[in-house]
């Protein structure tokens, strides 16, 4: 469960894969990617024009065929690539109803005996500790635990993905296999979230709040694991596909568990973190891919959320790993703008451009020779 950063940094240049004002970076591939040909306007009219002041050397024209074009900035192309997505985007995806928010159940109950973590009992947000946590061998046993049991909890929910089936029913049984585990649901009551698993539906990006809606055909679901097992947080997610999704979403989701692999392959001891946002905006890029800047990954251990904050797109960020530290990796895609907008529940996180998102996410264990992911089922 990834949460808002806001990180000072220098703007980065224009990117071709996000309709977002806020950053970005274009790329040799996207710039010249190939494109059908066509005339402009001007061009046209000039060659039609030499065929009319000239009616007997059509034959001569039809095989010395001229065409005049001007020079284009790199700017200029850009924007040309940006529109043309956008129209595509535009017509592919109006046609889906819009998110709207169903009804939402009352909290679930946890037993006594299941030890609770300390920000129970407040609404407000924790404060993210400053303190970067290496685990000793006791430590990362723990951390095993708490995040294979994550993944098994993750695994099941996916089946759960069903015709009919709301993201509440998802929510009570993710709720039950943690409780039965001995552990506690870590999103209840962090900062006042009312359920124990985020359930994002197509646009919404992330924090999505389980309620009476239905599963359609044709939707895209990312689920948000997060248990508290003997004192620490085992932290996963994953996007699943139900019934006719088409390929448009299809190579979305793909693409985005692709970047997560990416980043998690060159992490190790003494790897700067900022190659992690690196790697992922190239690979988004190749496909026209917005990575969102406004969620990002984070240290997990016997705390939910604290440093190293992980940021996905491309940044100068400081920092380098060291062996013994857990984090999360958690990159969110678009097709879309990266803009997004908040529900009142003030958790509900959706496209501003109503685009599809989505997201997979894994916490690893940062070793000597490279990173153990800890929540692979």
């Amino acid at each position: 469960m990834g949460f808002a950063g806001s990180m000072s940094s220098p703007p980065p240049p224009l990117q071709l894969s996000s309709s977002s004002s806020s950053s970005s970076s274009w790329s040799k591939s996207a710039l010249f990617s190939v494109t059908p040909v066509s005339f402009s306007p001007p061009t046209v009219l000039l060659l039609n024009a030499f065929k009319l002041l000239n009616p007997g050397k059509n034959a001569q024209y039809r095989k010395r065929l001229v065409v005049l074009s001007k020079r284009v900035s790199p700017l200029e192309e850009a924007m040309r690539i940006r529109r043309e997505r956008e129209l595509q985007k535009t017509v592919k995806f109006r046609k889906r109803p819009p998110l709207r928010r169903g009804r939402v159940s009352p909290r679930l109950p946890v037993p006594d005996n299941i030890p609770k973590p300390p920000y129970l009992g407040s609404n407000e947000l924790p404060d993210i500790s400053s303190e970067h946590q290496i685990h000793d061998s006791e430590g990362i046993v723990k951390m095993r635990a708490a995040c294979e049991l994550a993944a098994r909890v993750l695994d099941n929910a996916g089946k759960l993905v069903r015709p009919s089936v709301t993201t509440n029913e998802i929510d009570k049984a993710v709720h039950q296999m943690i409780i039965d585990a001995g552990a506690y649901p870590s999103p209840l009551g962090y900062g006042g979230f009312p359920k124990s698993v985020c359930t994002s539906v197509n646009e919404c990006m992330c924090h999505g709040i389980p309620d009476s809606r239905q599963l359609q055909d044709g939707d895209i679901i990312n689920i948000d694991v997060t248990v508290y097992l003997n004192g620490y947080h085992g932290d996963t997610s994953k996007t699943f596909l139900y019934g006719n999704v088409n390929d448009a979403l299809m190579r979305l989701v793909k693409v985005t568990e692709e970047c997560l692999e990416r980043g998690i392959a060159l992490c190790k001891d003494g790897a700067s973190f900022k190659k992690i946002g690196k790697r992922i905006s190239e690979h988004a890029e190749k496909y026209g891919y917005g990575v969102v800047e406004r969620f990002v990954g984070h240290g997990v251990g016997t705390v939910f959320h604290f440093e190293p904050l992980i940021l996905h797109n491309r940044n100068d960020r400081p920092g380098i790993m060291v062996e013994g530290e857990t984090f999360t990796i958690e990159p969110i895609l678009t097709i879309g703008s990266t803009e997004c907008i908040t529900w009142p529940d003030n958790w509900t996180t959706l496209t501003a451009d109503g685009s599809p998102a989505a997201q997979f996410e894994h916490t690893i264990l940062i070793t000597r020779t490279g990173a153990e992911i800890l929540t692979k089922c």
